[in-house]
Formats: C-alpha cells, structure tokens, sequence
C-alpha cells in the first residue's frame, strides 16, 4: 500500500484571525463570537505568535468580574504563553498525534517564527475525509 505523505500546510488555515496583546478583552470576546470561532492567536506587530486567547481564557473575564466587578484588561491578561507552535512542512499525521496527546485544539503555524496560519482538530477530520 503507498501512503502519500499529507503535510500542514495543505489543510491549515490560512490567513486566521489574530488579536494583539493590547487589545481590550472584551472586544477580543467580542471578535471571538461574531467569527464564530473558539481561540484566535495573538500575535506581535511582525506577526510572531506571542500567545493564545481560547473560550477558556475568556471565561476568567465573567470568573473575575463576578468576583471583583471588573471586566477589564488586555487580552495578555488572559492569554496562554508561551505559544506552542507548528511547521507547515510538518506531517499532518504528526500533528494529529499531537493533538491526541495534548488538549490544545488548535495550533498556530509558523514559517521563519511569522504566522502563517492555523490547524485545527476540524483540519485534521477534514483532512481523513479526503
């Protein structure tokens, strides 16, 4: 049997959406939800993946408002670093038994440390449909 070789770069998304680190967090949440998307990278004026914002993180905005009454900040507030990233020259089957072994959702893709895009679980499945 000849296994073709299936590659990130072949299924990731291209051109994600991105938040900066000094956004304010609720206009984060906000962008979030009318992309309908679960997590965005955060990502520096050359566009180097500096962190990761998720549903998750942005639950601590209602955890902490709920406490303190505040809904302030800046997404690095809430966001996850050090940001775990891939290659897209890396094999998707790789990056699937990754995604096994971690709870991250998604990856950020990098090419020269510049965000290039994104895979995804739903990138992986798509990708085992085709």
């Amino acid at each position: 049997m000849n296994e073709k070789t299936l590659f990130v770069r072949d299924f990731m998304t291209r051109n994600p959406i991105c938040l900066s680190a000094d956004l304010d967090i609720l206009r984060a949440v906000s962008i979030l939800l009318q992309h309908q998307i679960s997590g965005a990278p955060v990502v520096d004026n050359n566009e180097k993946p500096v962190g990761m914002l998720t549903e998750r993180d942005c639950i601590q905005v209602a955890v902490h408002a709920g406490y303190f009454g505040d809904f302030g900040g800046q997404v690095s507030d809430y966001m996850r670093q050090p940001v775990e990233t891939v290659s897209a020259n890396d094999n998707l089957m790789d990056i699937a038994q990754k995604f096994i072994t971690s709870s991250f959702r998604r990856y950020p893709v990098v090419e020269q440390e510049i965000l290039i895009g994104l895979i995804t679980r739903r990138d992986i499945l798509q990708a085992l449909e085709e």
